[in-house]
């Protein structure tokens, strides 16, 4: 293979692996309305959770719980449409935590699952 094409076909190459990356990682989190609920689960950390709506304040409620001895905690992440912003961890494998956030002023909020 000439170098020419060689240089050609890595080119491509990188390409190719940096558009599957950039959609292998998780995007923005879009927000989500009343009623809704889900049940995440990733590496180290699972969750579920509640958005329930009354009048215009929304209520996230749920569990998250640290699923791995890691060394990391598991985190519940809000961000509510109103812009006031709510973590909770839950640290040491096997520990779960409880939450309960209401957010006035807005039927909007965003909730993400991590592991830090």
């Amino acid at each position: 293979m000439s170098a020419a094409r060689k240089t050609i076909t890595s080119a491509v190459s990188v390409a190719v692996l940096a558009a599957g990356l950039a959609l292998g990682t998780a995007g923005p989190a879009s927000a989500a309305t009343c009623p809704s609920s889900a049940s995440p689960v990733i590496n180290g950390a699972s969750a579920g959770w509640t958005l329930r709506c009354s009048g215009n304040n929304v209520t996230v409620s749920g569990w998250l719980q640290d699923t791995r001895a890691d060394g990391k905690c598991a985190k519940v992440r809000i961000n509510a449409g109103n812009g006031a912003y709510k973590p909770k961890t839950a640290c040491s494998s096997g520990v779960r935590e409880q939450f309960t956030f209401t957010f006035n002023g807005t039927k909007t909020a965003q909730v993400r699952l991590a592991t830090a």
